[in-house]
């Protein structure tokens, strides 16, 4: 059965916040502190947390940063997963991930169905793995963070989560 095993230990793990926008601040970045807030109350830490504009060069650049920081266990992009020509976030993780999860972006479609009916179809929310990094595109309402965070990665991101779970992996995603 799935669920949080609490017999086991929990581990935290460091994660990147990154707001893909052309509009807001740290300040006035609403969804962006969602996550953070919500990755430190399960006991994660916040490795960094920034803002970029909605250009691909911009994003990849931020994205191999952290993919190649060993500081750094998963990145979590909120912004930039739409359909107008200034979202360019899916397009600018096809240059960097390795592998893709495409199911990721499958079941947060099929949690948001609940929250925004059809227009779900809109998002082009995504996953991948980056040198051993994992990372995970919301888009930028703080629905679809909200959404993102309680339904999949909150559970995906605990080693305790069973029958299996995204940090367990972690020590094998370089693997040749």
């Amino acid at each position: 059965m799935a669920g949080i095993d609490e017999s086991k230990p929990f581990v935290p793990i460091n994660i990147g916040v990154l707001t893909v926008t052309d509009s807001r601040t740290l300040e006035t970045d609403t969804s962006g502190k969602i996550l953070a807030d919500r990755l430190t109350e399960a006991g994660h830490t916040l490795a960094e947390r920034k803002i970029v504009k909605d250009e691909v060069p911009a994003i990849v650049e931020q994205l191999n940063a952290w993919a190649d920081d060993v500081g750094v266990d998963v990145v979590i992009t909120n912004g930039g997963t739409g359909l107008t020509g200034r979202d360019v976030t899916p397009e600018a993780f096809d240059q960097v991930c390795e592998k893709e999860i495409p199911g990721f972006g499958e079941l947060f479609r099929w949690v948001s169905l609940k929250s925004i009916g059809t227009s779900t179809v809109q998002s082009r929310a995504t996953a991948g793995v980056a040198r051993g990094t994992y990372l995970f595109a919301l888009p930028g309402s703080n629905g679809a963070v909200q959404d993102g965070w309680d339904e999949i990665l909150k559970f995906q991101l605990d080693i305790r989560h069973s029958p299996c779970n995204f940090v367990e992996l972690i020590p094998r995603l370089q693997e040749k």
